[in-house]
């Protein structure tokens, strides 16, 4: 089984030693990318970045000096968004990180897919930007192409479950509140979900979707009217 998660806009950089540390598998695709960016003019990739002037400065500047051999952050580490800080990788025990090194796979626009312990730099880029080409088109199949295993647990946002989903088969995990009669999904509180139901799998060693059913965290329980064998589901009441 591989799980699927999104990056995450906030990063940051680690000079701690790890003993474990791996290449990602499509570093000839970055540097393609990462020339193509540098010799975009700045207001071409603020437009693609559809950030504030800051940000956009903040990475247009990081593109003209990044270089991909001074990467020195293992992906799980690099990423600060709020499903990761639910997962709190820092406090994981060697067991539950081995297997996340074992099972997780994280969708990157600049990397295309990267396992735990894959080095990377700070970098802005998302799945959807239009730089001017889709990246959807420029990563085609090859993502999807390079995931092995037949199960694959999608706990990553549509933006980029897409560039696997037209390839494979994925088994979607679905977080709702009861909400005036009706079942919703919202944003925050899903990320949070996804952060979670990473911790979970791996402190619990989770190797069957079957056992992925009694994930009973945050208030959560699962539904069986409401699932079926591409979606799990999981409903709480309006917190």
């Amino acid at each position: 089984m591989k799980i699927l998660i999104s990056p995450a806009k906030q990063m940051k950089s680690y000079d701690d030693y790890f003993n474990t540390s791996s290449s990602p598998l499509f570093l000839h695709k970055t540097n393609l990318l990462l020339e193509h960016l540098k010799s975009l003019p700045y207001p071409e990739l603020k437009e693609a970045f559809k950030c504030s002037e800051k940000i956009a400065r903040e990475a247009y500047e990081n593109y003209q000096t990044l270089d991909l051999n001074r990467a020195n952050t293992p992906a799980l580490f690099a990423y600060r968004g709020i499903q990761y800080t639910t997962m709190s990788p820092e406090i994981l025990e060697d067991e539950a990180l081995r297997y996340l090194s074992k099972h997780l796979l994280i969708l990157s626009g600049f990397y295309g897919l990267l396992r735990p312990f894959d080095t990377i730099v700070k970098y802005r880029l998302e799945m959807q930007s239009k730089i001017p080409f889709s990246l959807y088109e420029f990563w085609g199949s090859t993502l999807a192409d390079s995931i092995q295993d037949p199960i694959i647990l999608n706990l990553a946002s549509e933006e980029y479950a897409k560039c696997i989903r037209p390839y494979r088969s994925l088994i979607d995990v679905k977080f709702f509140e009861q909400n005036s009669h009706r079942l919703v999904e919202k944003g925050v509180y899903v990320k949070i979900a996804r952060g979670e139901m990473v911790r979970y799998l791996a402190k619990n060693q989770i190797e069957s979707v079957k056992e992925i059913q009694h994930f009973d965290l945050l208030g959560y329980h699962y539904s069986e009217s409401l699932s079926s064998s591409n979606q799990i589901v999981f409903t709480r009441k309006k917190q």
